[in-house]
């Protein structure tokens, strides 16, 4: 791994959190105390962990999104840039930007954020940005090496979802696990990286027959669909993990896709709608900045160590734009991971 952060901290987090709740707030912040040190140390190295963030249009939750990950920013020292290009800009106009960003030395993790006007695709305008680079995760290519246990960087959600169950000390290996949704930024991804954790995994959708039965069997349940209290309190089974990643507006209020009310009766975790996986999701994408910045200057993470490479014993292998970090004698640095925290 090139970088893995402390799980200690993180089990500490959860402990003034109220009974049965993943506080992802807590957690979040126990990931960006122990960023704030390596961005110091990179500093002491002159080398300032830069991300640029690529907005296409004035989407009113866009803006606020992007608002969070500068905050985010600011509060451990990582330098961000907000690029904002019009609602009617071309591909060409998306494409020559990020390649921009691409090229600058300077910027070690490049973001679209998502989604993009229409009839503009989001998962087309991605493969602009370079892979190295790719601190949401989601390029093919990235995701391609999710596939084989080789990702470097990985969507974000997902990962910080498994932090967040690594953080409250939930076990998932055996253990019935339904995702609820199938999108390449949260719900595939999720599944994989699940499968990868030794859980048994069913991908639920619009089309799946029968969603009340597919949950109520779940010892884990991750949905993220959008479509507000989806779920109902009464499909949880008793004990189960619920991590709702989905949040919209109903009556006026914020609401997640699970019917929270009900179901913190029945689960024996879940996440809140604010403040459950949103949170962790920003965390994760300055750690992706950070491996990024990592692989760009060749450096790695050892024991909260800013390290170079040599001195790890690690040389990056470079292969049509994707960095594979290996040992001296050839052999990959890293083990695949099995639901590793960060």
């Amino acid at each position: 791994m090139i970088l893995r952060l402390k799980r200690r901290p993180l089990l500490k987090a959860l402990q003034d959190a109220p009974e049965r709740v993943l506080d992802g707030r807590a957690v979040a912040d126990a990931v960006l105390q122990q960023l704030k040190p390596l961005v110091k140390q990179f500093g002491l190295r002159e080398i300032r962990p830069t991300i640029g963030v690529v907005q296409v249009g004035e989407d009113e939750a866009s803006s606020l999104y992007i608002r969070h990950k500068i905050k985010a920013c600011e509060q451990i020292g990582i330098r961000s840039h907000h690029h904002s290009l019009s609602a009617d800009a071309t591909y060409p106009e998306v494409s020559q930007r990020l390649q921009q960003l691409n090229a600058d030395p300077m910027v070690h993790g490049v973001l679209l954020q998502l989604p993009l006007p229409e009839p503009m695709d989001g998962t087309t305008a991605i493969q602009s940005i370079a892979p190295d680079k790719d601190v949401d995760g989601f390029h093919p290519v990235n995701l391609g090496c999710l596939m084989t246990r080789q990702a470097l960087l990985e969507p974000c959600t997902p990962r910080g979802v498994l932090t967040l169950l690594r953080a409250a000390n939930i076990d998932v290996e055996g253990k019935e696990a339904v995702v609820v949704g199938r999108s390449i930024i949260v719900g595939r991804p999720m599944a994989m990286m699940l499968t990868r954790a030794n859980a048994t995994v069913t991908i639920c959708h619009r089309h799946t027959q029968r969603l009340e039965e597919q949950v109520r069997r779940a010892d884990i349940v991750v949905v993220a669909t959008g479509v507000a209290e989806l779920v109902k309190g009464d499909w949880i089974k008793k004990g189960a993990v619920v991590i709702d990643v989905g949040i919209s507006r109903k009556n006026g209020k914020l609401s997640g896709d699970v019917e929270f009310d009900r179901a913190i009766e029945r689960a024996g975790w879940i996440t809140p709608v604010p403040g459950g996986v949103g949170p962790m999701t920003v965390a994760t994408l300055l750690a992706n900045t950070l491996r990024a910045t990592c692989i760009q200057e060749e450096y790695v993470v050892r024991d909260g160590r800013v390290v170079t490479t040599e001195e790890a014993d690690v040389h990056f292998r470079r292969v049509e734009g994707l960095t594979i970090p290996r040992l001296e004698d050839g052999t990959p640095a890293h083990r695949p991971i099995h639901g590793d925290v960060l």
